[in-house]
Parts: C-alpha cells; structure tokens; sequence
C-alpha cells in the first residue's frame, strides 16, 4: 500500500490573501444584488474585511519568521509590514473613494472587489521569493488596476490612460517573464535565491544567463517602479485615471515592485559589479528628473506623478543602501519610509479629489484656490501631505528622508545621498505652490468649483494627516517593535 508523506503547512500565511479575495468576491455579489444607487454596504464590507485582514497579519508577528508551502510562502517582518501598510492604503483609498466617485458621476460599485483583488496580488508579491507566484500576483495587482483607470468610460482621457498603462505593463510583464525563465534555464530553480546560488557555481556560460536574467528582472520591476527611463507611463496615467485609481498606483502597487526589488538585490550581493553602477545612474536621473520636471507642471496630478518618480529615486537609494551593505542595512529604512510616503500620498489624493463636482474635475493648481475658504481642514491636511513629501521636520517624511541619507552615507553611496538632498531642496518649489494655492484667498466662484467635503472622505484625509505625525511621534516604538527581527532579512 503507497503512502504519500503530508507536507506540515502554516495556513495562517493565507490567510490574509484568502480573507482580501473572499471579500472582493463578497462585495461583488453585493454589488449584483444591492441598489445602485448607494454602495454603502459595499463599503463597508470592504472596509470590514481589511481590518479582519490586519487583525489576521498582526497577529502573526509574534510568530517566529518561517516559510510553507513548498517555501513558496514566507513569514517574515518585512512581509507582515508590507502587508500592513497594503491594508492601511486599502481602507484610506476605499474611505474617500464613494464620495469622489459619486461626484464624478461613475459610482460603479465594482471599483471594490477590483481594488480588494488588485491588493490581494501585492501581498501575494510580498511574501514569497519564489518567482512564479511574484509574477502570478502582478498579473492579479495590474490586471484589477488595468480595469480600475479606464473605470471612467465617458472620458477619453481615462480610457487613453487606461490603454497606456497596459501597453505599458504588457512589456513591464514580458521582461519580467523572459527574465524569469532564463534565471531557470541557469539555476533549475524559481527561487530568488537561486540567483545567487548559480553565479557562486556555475561556470562562465551559465554566469551570463543569470546576468541577463537579473537585467530583465530590474526592467520589469523598474517599470511597475517608475525608475527613469522607465518612467513614461506615470504621470500622464496619473492625470487620466481616477483620482482614487491614482492614489492606488503611487503607494499600494508600488510598494509590492520595492518588496520584490529589495529581496532580489538581497541575493544578488555577488553580482554588485553588474548592479551597482548602472542602478546608481537610474536612481540619481530618478530623483533628478521626477523633481525638476515637475517645476514645470500645472496640474496637480500631473505634478504628484512626477514626485512620485522622484520618490522611488529616494526608495532605490535606500534599496541600494541595503544590497551593497546587508549586514549593516535592514529593512527598516524602506517600511518605514513606505508607510509615511503612503499616507502622505494617499492623503493628498483625497483632498485632490474634491476638485471633482457634478461629474467634471478639474486639477489644475489654481483649481484649488479657495479650499481654506471651503474646508480649513482639507486645507490645512493639505499643507501637512506637502510638508511630509519635501521632508520638513516633525512630519513622518523627514524621518523617513534622513533615513535613507544615513543608510547612503553607512553603505558608501555618498554621491546618491547628496542628490538626495539636492533634488529634494528641488522639491520645495513645487510643493510649496500647491500648498499656498490652498491656503489663498480667492473669490466665491472658486470656491463653487469644489465638491462638498463629505464625512467619509473627511475622514480618510484627516486620518491620513495623524498618520503623518504619529510616524514622526512613534518612530522610536515603531523600529524598536522591528529592530531585532530584521536582521537576516533580505
């Protein structure tokens, strides 16, 4: 009689994808069966199943970091962060998104299942090395995020956004997968380790497989990144989408390529004569061209677009920092940093989105003349966001800054921290108009532009402004609470 030996699984490390995409699935059965004309209930089931999905991932930390599964899934503080900060973008995003929905005239309640899918893709990316699940939860976070910025039918620009992105994406996906299969054809393995493992012993033609693969690797993740010269698709994607679609692309769908880059270059450290210099160039023209390109914009989505090119320059630093150095250099620097650049972002989306009245948007700068006038609290959240995204003490961005310029300087990258420092000394100009249009007097016909400041959307960008102090208040307990962990995790 055969007997097949039961693998031991942790099913506690699905547990939170299971509980995002069984909610989706939920919220789209609702969305069959509710009115159409509210989707209430559909938001908060959303909301509902990502705090259970927080509650889910916290609990986890204190359990030993570990892999299951075949060790396509691993436990470990970098991926439970990951998976936070994913849930914490999510519920933001959902809280002001019904508002900006209904005032743009496209309240289609399928936004929700496709939001709570796309982030179910990112946590897949984030808690696994193994090759074929990162790509398998890319396909899941693009496709959802393909559908979510041409979810505004009427307008051409949304759907040119939307055919954009995915071109776009189409190549970011076939780089990624050549690249997938040629590090097989080297190694025998999907493993991110198995980069490694196959330069230390294999001989020369075997050594210029994983090159290429690793190449082909970063020019995929480069372009889910917004690397220069990756960066294209950004800001005119940024402009045409949703507002809240676009607060999903600069922070949720960006953290998961950081994770997954973090973790290759983790293993890569052999191959630091290839990889170091060419991603220094890309992340210095990174952090140069995102700033000073946006000097030059007049549209505020337009302007966020190109900081957030700017701000993945910042988060390459601090990825680099930790490839070159990894015993010196944990993850701390780039969750950190990802948490305050989120909510800061995801913030000012929310207040961006009260440019949207009576199914028209308008977001140019001036746009947002007499918003003091409108909502002092908007107003003044949105001076905090731009206060944390140039890097002004007491914010959760200048921690966030000063601790990759420290990371840079610890792992010899000084050139990288003084363009740092430079491009965001840039940042000020652009950063400061949007906070002084804010905060200027105009007459009543401006202010008539915008939208009514409702309760939900209050919500989502006034707790958006506490998170951007409380990551500066609690920074000391929030390291302590990783310090220890972090250090073997690549």
């Amino acid at each position: 009689m055969f007997q097949f030996p039961v693998p031991v699984t942790d099913w506690s490390l699905i547990l939170p994808f299971v509980m995002v995409v069984l909610t989706g699935i939920s919220a789209l059965v609702l969305e069959i069966v509710a009115p159409k004309r509210d989707n209430s209930l559909i938001v908060m089931l959303s909301v509902f199943g990502l705090f259970l999905t927080a509650g889910l991932v916290g609990v986890q930390f204190v359990a030993p970091a570990t892999t299951s599964f075949g060790g396509m899934l691993l436990r470990d503080p970098l991926s439970l962060a990951s998976q936070i900060t994913l849930v914490v973008v999510g519920i933001l995003v959902i809280l002001f998104s019904e508002p900006y929905l209904r005032e743009k005239r496209i309240p289609f309640g399928e936004f929700y299942p496709l939001l709570l899918w796309s982030i179910s893709g990112a946590m897949l990316m984030v808690s696994t090395s193994n090759l074929l699940l990162i790509f398998v939860g890319l396909e899941i976070l693009s496709i959802s995020l393909y559908v979510m910025a041409g979810i505004s039918r009427s307008e051409e620009k949304s759907e040119e956004s939307a055919m954009k992105y995915f071109l776009l994406g189409a190549f970011a996906s076939a780089f990624l997968l050549y690249g997938i299969a040629l590090l097989y054809g080297a190694s025998g393995s999907l493993d991110l380790s198995a980069i490694g493992a196959a330069w230390a012993g294999g001989k020369a033609d075997v050594r210029t497989l994983v090159v290429f693969s690793l190449a082909l690797l970063l020019i995929g993740l480069g372009f889910k990144s917004s690397f220069f010269p990756f960066h294209q698709w950004t800001p005119d994607v940024y402009q045409g989408a949703p507002t809240n679609v676009g607060a999903y692309m600069a922070t949720g769908s960006k953290i998961a390529a950081f994770v997954v880059m973090f973790r290759l270059l983790g293993y890569a450290s052999d191959l630091k004569a290839y990889w170091l210099p060419v991603l220094s160039v890309i992340a210095g023209l990174t952090m140069l061209y995102g700033n000073l390109v946006a000097l030059r914009q007049t549209d505020v989505k337009r302007i966020l677009g190109y900081s957030s090119i700017g701000h993945a320059g910042y988060i390459l630093v601090a990825i680099l920092a930790h490839g070159v150095a990894p015993s010196q250099v944990g993850p701390n620097t780039l969750i950190y940093y990802m948490l305050a650049y989120s909510v800061s972002t995801v913030g000012a989306f929310a207040v961006i989105a009260l440019a949207a009245r009576d199914g028209e948007e308008t977001t140019s700068v001036e746009n947002l003349n007499g918003l003091f006038r409108r909502s002092p609290a908007a107003a003044a959240s949105l001076v905090i966001f731009m206060a944390s995204l140039m890097g002004i003490p007491l914010t959760g961005g200048f921690l966030g800054k000063a601790l990759i310029f420290g990371d840079a300087m610890q792992a010899g990258l000084m050139p990288l921290a003084i363009i740092l420092a430079v491009s965001s000394i840039i940042s000020v100009s652009f950063y400061l108009r949007i906070a002084y249009a804010a905060v200027v007097p105009n007459d009543e016909q401006a202010i008539t532009r915008l939208a009514p400041v409702r309760p939900a959307l209050q919500s989502a960008f006034l707790l958006c402004a506490a998170a951007v102090f409380g990551t500066f208040v609690f920074f000391g307990p929030l390291i302590t609470a990783l310090g220890d962990k972090v250090a073997g995790v690549r």
